[in-house]
């Protein structure tokens, strides 16, 4: 009873996005004393995901199998087993052994939620992990100049400015358990990911994004370190956060998240070759429009740039914690 207790006493943090800076912070965030649920866009149509979503009729697994990881709590060759991509064979090229098996465990139960629960519960998953909807969605945008691109891993390639994008269909029912968890949060944590493939499409299931207005809960988001090329193409920060607000029609922050450390130029120009460039922090914009900033040197660069991981979590803590003791 005592453990229960102490269980339901940590803060309540749910955490939305996809792709890979998602799962880099939520590295960092398993080893907060926090209560974590995930919840992971379905729009991807690329790769083996988009091969097994195509082929099986199941909602895509890569984001989800990347989160399952960073959050599972397993000797590291098992979840070096989850990431393991075959680099050859008739039909297995291309495709990671975690999507696999969550291919597999969706066919025998026949529910792609209840296999990314069985996996969650064999890899000891330090939180929830939740798909944004029990069905995969298709992500479409409407370029700046007229245009229409449909497929989430089309539209970076299309080298044209986007609009807008929107789900089809654009009332895709999310899981129950990922509104309620949002309505128990006591924070709600959006990035890093791509903004308009991986962030956006969260925010365009309608209930997610209602449950989300309406929560009391504090709001953070963690801005990207680097442009994206195709989405992101010159943005500065209040230009993401403007790009949701454009979306959703209201501010959604409390506090936003950014890096202010100096990238090494060598860095910089590696970046700069595939058109990436570091996202500029616009500080009187970004606080005239009502949000408070948290800046610091939150980059590593090992053989890419990452989130400082721990460095951030520590943030993201230290920000529930004040807000919780302020509501008490």
């Amino acid at each position: 009873m005592r453990v229960a207790e102490q269980k339901r006493e940590r803060p309540r943090i749910v955490v939305m996005g996809g792709g890979t800076g998602l799962s880099v912070m939520l590295r960092g965030l398993k080893e907060m004393p926090l209560d974590i649920t995930a919840i992971v866009t379905v729009a991807d149509d690329g790769g083996s995901s988009g091969i097994l979503r195509s082929e099986l009729q199941m909602p895509p697994p890569g984001d989800i199998r990347n989160v399952l990881t960073a959050l599972a709590d397993v000797e590291p060759l098992m979840s070096e087993m989850l990431r393991y991509r075959f680099s050859s064979g008739s039909g297995l090229a291309g495709h990671s052994l975690g999507n696999l098996i969550l291919a597999a465990i969706t066919d025998i139960s026949g529910d792609f939620v209840t296999a990314v629960r069985e996996l969650s519960r064999v890899f000891a998953v330090r939180g929830r992990v939740l798909p944004a909807a029990g069905e995969a969605v298709v992500l479409s945008a409407e370029m700046e100049d007229g245009s229409i691109v449909t497929g989430e891993s089309k539209i970076p390639e299309a080298g044209r400015r986007i609009k807008r994008v929107f789900l089809e269909p654009s009332k895709v029912e999310p899981l129950p358990e990922a509104v309620a968890a949002i309505e128990e949060a006591d924070a709600i944590l959006i990035g890093p990911g791509s903004l308009y493939t991986s962030i956006l499409p969260n925010l365009l299931v309608p209930k997610l994004a209602e449950a989300v207005m309406a929560s009391e809960a504090i709001k953070i988001f963690v801005c990207n370190v680097m442009t994206q090329p195709g989405e992101t193409d010159g943005y500065t920060v209040s230009d993401h956060l403007q790009a949701i607000y454009d979306h959703i029609g209201k501010h959604l922050f409390d506090y936003v998240i950014v890096n202010s450390g100096d990238i090494p130029p060598q860095v910089q120009d590696k970046y700069a070759e595939k058109g990436a460039k570091p996202v500029e922090l616009d500080y009187d914009e970004v606080t005239n429009l009502g949000y408070k900033i948290i800046a610091d040197t939150l980059v590593l660069f090992r053989t890419y740039l990452r989130h400082d991981a721990d460095k951030l979590s520590h943030h993201i803590y230290q920000l529930v914690q004040d807000w919780i003791s302020r509501k008490r």
